[in-house]
């Protein structure tokens, strides 16, 4: 039985082979090879993109879903997280999707082996399927990312997606530098940046974050508009310069992104939400019909 907690539970084969399988799924209506089968999505934060990409991902492939809402579950009646598990496994699911705003939780079910869990963001740790299919989206682009250079810029400390983002790719053999002001910053032996001007002729691709100011304690914009002024990926730093632009999403307009780089041919972002359903299913695949 395998899960997937982080990138790091698949071989390099297996990500060559996930990579492989997303290209196909997105080059051809693929045929049901997941019929018959059912998954559980239990979200216990509020998702657009990465549930319903699993449940998109999963009906592509011919299986079922089943949505338990937690804020509707026992656990509102002091039900715990493990016992809430157990009780959907004996209804026998295929897998299990959990998003918990704890960074432990995934793991902790996965080690209950009961059916396979697939992690879809947990705390601020990670966000092993964002991660692949940001991969899965620069080796469209790029052929090879190895020795490409990404700066991941915003609110990293706070983000899942820059904590797995940045084991992939760094793994992918890609150099990862990061820009955000100083209380934004994870402890890391990357090389940081405070200001995007000493960045923006150093990079192949842009990944900006959502500014979570709410996640801080202390202040350290005034309002959004000001961390704009300094954050904000707009026409003007990107000029004419070949960067692809990534974001997880949810974006916050002229704020993380200018409204007019969203419309421009080198951000990719509903691109990544196209690539998240076939690089799911490739997932779903690898987890139940070829581990």
């Amino acid at each position: 039985m395998q899960h997937l907690i982080d990138t790091n539970d698949f071989s390099d084969a297996q990500i060559a082979q996930l990579l492989q399988d997303a290209k196909i799924f997105k080059s051809k209506r693929p045929i049901q090879l997941l019929r018959d089968r059912l998954f559980i999505t239990l979200f216990f934060e509020a998702s657009t993109r990465t549930r319903s990409s699993f449940e998109v991902a999963a009906k592509k492939l011919g299986a079922a879903v089943v949505h338990l809402d937690p804020s509707r579950s026992s656990t509102k009646k002091g039900e715990s997280l493990e016992d809430t598990f157990a009780n959907l496994c004996a209804m026998e699911p295929d897998a299990v999707i959990i998003r918990h705003s704890d960074n432990e939780a995934p793991g902790m079910l996965a080690d209950m082996e009961m059916t396979p869990v697939i992690n879809a963001g947990a705390g601020n740790y990670a966000h092993p399927t964002q991660a692949l299919l940001d991969l899965f989206t620069m080796v469209e682009h790029f052929g090879d990312v190895k020795g490409k250079t990404i700066a991941i810029v915003g609110d990293i400390i706070s983000s899942r997606v820059a904590s797995s983002g940045i084991r992939l790719f760094t793994r992918m053999g890609m150099h990862v530098i990061l820009v955000a002001p100083q209380p934004f910053m994870p402890k890391s032996d990357l090389p940081q940046y405070e200001h995007l001007a000493d960045v923006i002729e150093k990079v192949d691709v842009i990944m900006s974050l959502r500014a979570q100011l709410e996640r801080h304690s202390a202040p350290i914009f005034d309002n959004y508009n000001e961390y704009s002024r300094h954050y904000c990926i707009d026409r003007e730093r990107l000029d004419e310069k070949e960067i692809l632009l990534l974001h997880p999403g949810p974006v916050m307009r002229n704020i993380d992104i200018s409204d007019e780089m969203l419309e421009d041919p080198r951000c990719k972002v509903l691109e990544q939400v196209k690539n998240g359903v076939y690089m799911r299913m490739a997932i779903l695949k690898l987890l139940l019909l070829d581990s």
